[in-house]
């Protein structure tokens, strides 16, 4: 089967995301994927893998960050590997807020995500 994910399918991928709807997030991952994190302790951030974990994790941002949302999102799919571009902000249960550009590289199997490498400016928190 040839990759049918399109870069209007990964626009609203992000549209969910910032719906906070998880089930139309993960319309597109694959349930053998893997999402490796903008932050943690090895050089890649930290790994989680499957589909039901990495919808815990992306659940577990919006708890966390109830205003959690990706801004000026854009997209391109070409063969196998697909780019957003992207700014996120949220802000904590302390009042502390981040504004950071960012970018996810994807690796894609049959129309679906199979890996999610989230890439994230790093940035202090300020109050909100």
């Amino acid at each position: 089967m040839t990759n049918t994910l399109t870069a209007q399918d990964l626009s609203d991928t992000f549209d969910a995301f910032n719906r906070h709807d998880i089930d139309s997030v993960m319309t597109h991952f694959a349930d053998d994927c893997v999402f490796f994190t903008v932050a943690g302790d090895k050089k890649y951030g930290n790994k989680v893998e499957g589909a039901e974990a990495i919808a815990a994790a992306f659940s577990g941002v919006w708890a966390g960050m109830k205003d959690a949302h990706w801004d000026h999102h854009s997209h391109f799919v070409h063969g196998d590997r697909a780019v957003s571009e992207w700014t996120f902000s949220g802000t904590d249960a302390n009042g502390m807020r981040v504004e950071a550009e960012g970018a996810d590289l994807f690796t894609l199997r049959d129309g679906q995500i199979t890996v999610k490498q989230a890439l994230r400016k790093t940035r202090p928190m300020f109050k909100a």
